[in-house]
């Protein structure tokens, strides 16, 4: 029998192309997760020039409307985004579930000493429904690409909404595999 967790890295692998690697973050809010959460990492492959790294497990076994999974890119591999991911799984399970268009509070930089201390929840612009509508049982989950972004991003998007934080990233050209990008807002 299929469960989500199998029909979901089958999702993952049939885009990508190649098999991914499962990992598991040792330490912190792995207790509060689904028992077969892990995090799929996909090196640069002939679909995309970049890592990328997805949640699988996230909504398993969810009942509500709240049905995501996350995905973030990587210019290479980076143990960090495990972490990063699975505290994002831990808080949508069990504080407020995050959905599209959501801002988080990181609490730490992205990677190294970014600025990007915050993320948002974004539709899969690169790489559309194909990566982004998993479809299980008659329901349709959203695998949407988290972006890390700044503080300032973030209060811009509150003040101006999520439209004009995307013209933004399209005007100014968002260079997020870049770890050391520069705040957008002036």
């Amino acid at each position: 029998m299929k469960t989500y967790i199998t029909e979901l890295v089958g999702h993952y692998e049939a885009y990508f192309g190649v098999p991914g690697k499962g990992l598991k973050l040792g330490k912190g809010p792995t207790d509060k997760l689904h028992p077969d959460f892990f995090i799929l990492e996909f090196p640069s492959n002939k679909k995309n020039d970049m890592f990328c790294y997805c949640t699988v497990g996230m909504s398993a076994d969810r009942s509500d409307d709240n049905l995501i999974e996350l995905f973030v890119y990587s210019a290479k591999a980076e143990e960090g985004l495990i972490e990063l991911l699975t505290v994002c799984a831990s808080y949508h399970r069990n504080g407020l579930p995050l959905d599209i268009n959501h801002t988080v509070n990181i609490g730490q930089p992205w990677l190294n000493n970014s600025q990007c201390d915050y993320g948002f929840i974004s539709s899969p612009y690169l790489d559309g429904s194909e990566l982004g509508v998993f479809e299980y049982n008659g329901q349709e989950i959203g695998c949407y690409w988290f972006i890390p972004i700044t503080q300032k991003e973030r209060d811009f998007k509150i003040e101006h909404g999520v439209e004009q934080l995307e013209h933004l990233f399209e005007d100014k050209q968002l260079d997020y595999l870049n770890p050391e990008r520069n705040c957008l807002v002036g």
